[in-house]
C-alpha cells in the first residue's frame, strides 16, 4: 500500500484529536478520505475543517466505499465492535478508540451477564478482523506517550523487576452525553476514564514478560470498587457545583487492584471527581529503581497568572475550572499523550502488515479485567479471571 487512505466515523472530539495528529505525519502517504457523522452539518463542518473529501451519514456507506482503505472508529462506545466488525467484513483495516467495547444495556443488570457479554463482542470483532486478514488498531494513547515509552528503556535498562504499578486518570467529569447512561457508554469512570490506566499496566507486564520469558504476563484477578460520588446528597445540597453530577446509572469512581500472574501487583484509579484539570499518572516501582511518569499535568511549562482573564484566549490545559493561579500548561499536549506516535504506528503496521504496538490482544484484555472489576464491585471479593485461577507462581 502506498497510500493508506483512512475513513473517519465521529466528528466530535476524539475525531479531532485523530484528524489533527494524522497532519503531523512525516515520511507516510495518508490521507483523510472520508468522514461519517449522523448530522449532516456536522460532517460537512468536519469535512471542511480538515479538507476530506468524501462526506457519509451512514457508516456502512462508508465503510463500504472503495476510496477508504482503513475505518477509524471515533463514535460513542457502544458502536465500535458493529462498525468495527462492518469495516472487517468489507476488507478494510481498522483503528478503534479506547475501549474496544463492552456491554450495553440496562446498567441494573447483573455484572456476570456484562462480562460475558462484553467478551462476546469483543471475540466477535477480533474473529471478523481474523476471518478478512486485516489489521486491528487499538487507539491506546499511554501506550504511546513518550513518558511511557522512556519507562519501558528504562525498565529494560535496569533488568529489575516490576513488583507494583499505580496508575491513574482523574479529571472533574466528561461532558458528553452518551457518558451518563450504561446503554450508550457501557460503564462509568471504570471504563471510559480507566481504559487508559488499566491499558497502559498490562502493556508494562506484557512488555516485562517478552523481556523476560517470551511471553507476555497477563492479569490473573481483579478486586475492585467503584461509586457515585456526586450523587451522594451532602454533594447535592451544595450551593455550587465544580464537578459534573449528571450521572445516570454509571459510577464516577473507581479503584481497582489487579494481581498479575507472577504475583505482583498493579493499582488503578480512575474518577470524576477530581478538579484541576486531567490527570494523567503513571508510577513503576522496581526491585532496581521507581520511575515516576507525568504524562499530565508536567512541569515542562508552569505559569501563574492573578486572574484567569490574564491568558485570555490561550489554551492551557484540557479540562482546568480556571486559569488563574499556578497552572501547568503543556507544550504540546498531544504529543505528550502519544497520538502522533499512535497513528505513526497504525500506518506503517497497516503498510507493513504486522501487528501494531497496541493491538487486539491488549484490547481485549483491558475489556475483561474492567468487567471483571465490575464484578468484584457487584460481589465484594476478589474475582479471578477466566482461565487464570488463583493459584500462586
Amino acid at each position: 500500500m502506498n497510500r493508506i487512505r483512512v475513513g473517519l466515523v465521529g466528528a466530535r472530539f476524539a475525531a479531532s484529536l485523530h484528524a489533527d495528529n494524522y497532519r503531523r505525519l512525516r515520511g507516510h502517504e495518508v490521507e483523510l478520505a472520508a468522514v461519517c457523522a449522523r448530522s449532516r452539518e456536522s460532517a460537512e463542518q468536519f469535512a471542511r475543517k480538515f479538507e476530506i473529501p468524501e462526506v457519509f451519514t451512514d457508516y456502512r456507506a462508508l465503510v463500504e466505499s472503495p476510496r477508504v482503505d482503513a475505518v477509524d472508529i471515533c463514535a460513542p462506545t457502544d458502536l465500535h465492535h458493529e462498525i468495527a466488525i462492518a469495516a472487517a467484513r468489507a476488507g478494510k483495516h481498522v483503528i478503534v478508540e479506547k475501549p474496544l467495547t463492552g456491554y450495553f444495556g440496562d446498567g441494573g443488570e447483573p455484572r456476570q451477564k456484562m462480562l460475558e457479554g462484553a467478551l462476546h463482542n469483543c471475540d466477535a470483532v477480533l474473529d471478523a478482523v481474523k476471518r478478512a486478514d486485516v489489521t486491528l488498531c487499538y487507539a491506546e494513547d499511554f501506550v504511546y506517550a513518550p513518558a511511557v515509552t522512556k519507562l519501558k528503556r528504562l525498565m529494560q535498562a535496569s533488568g529489575g523487576s516490576v513488583l507494583d504499578l499505580r496508575a491513574e486518570e482523574s479529571h472533574s467529569g466528561s461532558h458528553a452525553a452518551y457518558s451518563r447512561r450504561w446503554r450508550t457508554s457501557g460503564g462509568g469512570s471504570l471504563l471510559r476514564m480507566g481504559s487508559h490506566p488499566v491499558g497502559v499496566v498490562l502493556h508494562l507486564k506484557h512488555y516485562e514478560g517478552m523481556l523476560k520469558r517470551g511471553a507476555p504476563i497477563r492479569a490473573r484477578s481483579v478486586l475492585a470498587d467503584v461509586g457515585q460520588l456526586t450523587r451522594l446528597r451532602h454533594v447535592k445540597e451544595e450551593p455550587r457545583h465544580w464537578l459534573v453530577d449528571e450521572w445516570e446509572d454509571v459510577e464516577d469512581w473507581s479503584a481497582a487492584v489487579i494481581t498479575f500472574e507472577d504475583g505482583t501487583k498493579a493499582t488503578v484509579h480512575a474518577t470524576d471527581v477530581s478538579l484541576g484539570g486531567v490527570k494523567n499518572l503513571v508510577t513503576a516501582y522496581l526491585t532496581t529503581a521507581v520511575v515516576q511518569v507525568n504524562i499530565n499535568p508536567n512541569s515542562a511549562v508552569v505559569a501563574y497568572a492573578p486572574d484567569g482573564a490574564v491568558f485570555k484566549d490561550e489554551y492551557l490545559t484540557e479540562k482546568v475550572e480556571t486559569k488563574a493561579g499556578w497552572q501547568f500548561p503543556s507544550p504540546d499536549e498531544d504529543w505528550m499523550r502519544g497520538y502522533p506516535q499512535e497513528l505513526e504506528d497504525f500506518v506503517d503496521a497497516i503498510r507493513e502488515r504486522r501487528e501494531p504496538v497496541s493491538g487486539g490482544d491488549l484490547a481485549r484484555e483491558v475489556v475483561l479485567v474492567i468487567y471483571a472489576g465490575y464484578l468484584s464491585a457487584e460481589r465484594g471479593c476478589r474475582v479471578d479471571l477466566p482461565g487464570r485461577g488463583s493459584g500462586r507462581p
